[in-house]
């Protein structure tokens, strides 16, 4: 059995920081004399205290570095434990909600996919606002973080061909981890002040614009009202889709080009092959709109725009609800969510980079069927890819494919109806939001679920924030021998 003291640290600590953050929107109940603070001093204690006392009794099993069995699990483990103290204050407070709805709601924040249970948002005390966009706002950096360090590393889904961009982790893991962290932050933090700001002059309030650009920079997708963004201006929306956008694209271009470097970030190919994508997305649902008589003018061009990038990025926003758009719209808001922003940003699902490798290793295989004595390599950015690149991606598309269906497959055994099964599986594995039909559609919300069905739907959240073979290898046996 390996050591499991270093992953125990780590995630004590961790706990105990969402403990100490917890503080935050306790003083803003205490403000607004809501009444509601005391649920977050108990719970910010219960969580400090318990990662403190995690961090404490393993403190003596850090070394120099993670084994890879070390850092799958604690991959897992973080997105696990930090769901679970960060639904106390939801159980505790005022939605004096069950602890399944608690989870449900702080592993939807967690893994920034934005799917709620909660009805009557605009009436929940302020602190509990904050929390929800605080939840997704360190979900988001820390998927950041884990999509540059730990996945590439752990040769997950295709993301060793990232180790290139000079972040090779082998055997120091945590220090590496430190030092990215100290370059992320300061871009995220950057980000997220300009969106909150941006948001201020489009007209929100002051809590308003601080939950919303947290999401937003997150692409996570929780909101303050029930209408989502539909219950703001036609500024904020633009304000919205631009900072979605930028959320989208791969962080590390942002740290070259803090350093001077502006190249690589109008040279990457996934980022145009990104806006393209989104271009023409945003093109088809405003002429298609304009066509069957639904909007016209400036309305269907950013109602397009808006719901167009937020299901692309998967921040999950709803400006209108795009069901009424008729069936190919709804169409093609499925498959679009399915598609998901850059490698290395917040946004999730499979990733630009996948399609393109996937569209290049067909294009080489065509042309060999073509010319049999020829020697045609899939390239990504001008250069060869790898085999063990290759073959990575492709058993990424076929487990995400495997996973869907079977998901779908086990929240229709538990009484959901064809298209609430599968777009419910379709959001959580793609971290998506909402999902399609009267009950989890843009109008409506999880709430109304069984109780199965929620943790099938958790389950499927953490799987899919995790890029799925990172989960999935714990299951093995070869995973657990020494």
């Amino acid at each position: 059995m390996f050591d499991l003291r270093p992953v125990g640290y780590v995630i004590g600590l961790l706990v105990a920081c969402l403990g100490v953050s917890m503080l935050v929107p306790m003083v803003v109940d205490m403000a607004a004399a809501n009444g509601h603070w005391p649920a977050f001093a108990q719970a910010a204690i219960i969580t400090t205290v318990t990662g403190a006392l995690l961090a404490i009794s393993t403190s003596n099993g850090m070394g120099a570095g993670l084994t890879i069995q070390q850092t799958f699990l604690l991959t897992t483990g973080v997105w696990l434990a930090l769901p679970l103290f960060g639904a106390l204050p939801f159980v505790m407070g005022a939605t004096d909600a069950r602890f399944i709805d608690a989870f449900f709601e702080a592993m939807s924040g967690m893994t920034t996919t934005g799917s709620t249970v909660f009805t009557g948002l605009a009436n929940l005390p302020e602190g509990l606002k904050l929390w929800r966009g605080l939840m997704q706002w360190f979900g988001g950096i820390g998927i950041i973080i884990v999509a540059m360090v730990f996945l590439p590393e752990l040769r997950v889904g295709g993301m060793q061909i990232f180790r290139s961009e000079g972040f090779d982790t082998f055997g120091k893991i945590l220090p590496r981890a430190g030092e990215i962290a100290r370059n992320i932050s300061v871009i995220y933090l950057g980000l997220t002040v300009a969106c909150m700001l941006a948001y201020l002059a489009a007209g929100m309030v002051v809590l308003d614009a601080v939950t919303h650009a947290m999401t937003t920079i997150a692409t996570g997708g929780f909101a303050n009202s029930d209408a989502s963004f539909g219950a703001y201006g036609a500024n904020a929306e633009y304000v919205g889709a631009v900072f979605m956008m930028l959320a989208a694209l791969p962080f590390v271009r942002y740290v070259q080009l803090l350093a001077g470097t502006a190249k690589p970030l109008f040279r990457d190919s996934q980022i145009q092959t990104f806006f393209a994508i989104a271009l023409v997305l945003v093109v088809m649902l405003a002429l298609w709109q304009i066509a069957t008589g639904y909007a016209e003018g400036e309305r269907a061009w950013r109602k397009a725009m808006f719901n167009a990038v937020s299901i692309l990025t998967g921040t999950g926003y709803a400006s209108a609800n795009y069901e009424l758009w008729g069936s190919f719209a709804v169409a093609l808001f499925f498959l679009m969510g399915l598609i998901g922003g850059c490698a290395g940003s917040t946004s999730c699902s499979i990733k630009v980079f996948r399609f393109q490798l996937l569209f290049s290793s067909i294009k080489a295989q065509i042309r060999s069927i073509h010319t049999p004595h020829g020697i045609f390599n899939p390239r990504y950015q001008g250069r060869a890819v790898p085999d063990d690149v290759i073959s990575s991606v492709m058993t990424f598309f076929v487990l995400f494919v495997v996973s869907l269906g079977v998901l779908a497959i086990l929240l229709g055994m538990t009484g959901l109806d064809f298209i609430t099964s599968v777009s419910g599986a379709a959001t959580s594995l793609a971290n998506i939001g909402p999902g399609l039909g009267d009950i989890i559609g843009p109008a409506g919300n999880f709430s109304t679920l069984n109780d199965t069905a929620k943790w099938l739907l958790c389950a499927g959240m953490l799987i899919g924030r995790l890029e799925l073979l990172a989960v999935y290898v714990l299951f093995t046996a070869n995973f657990w021998r020494p």
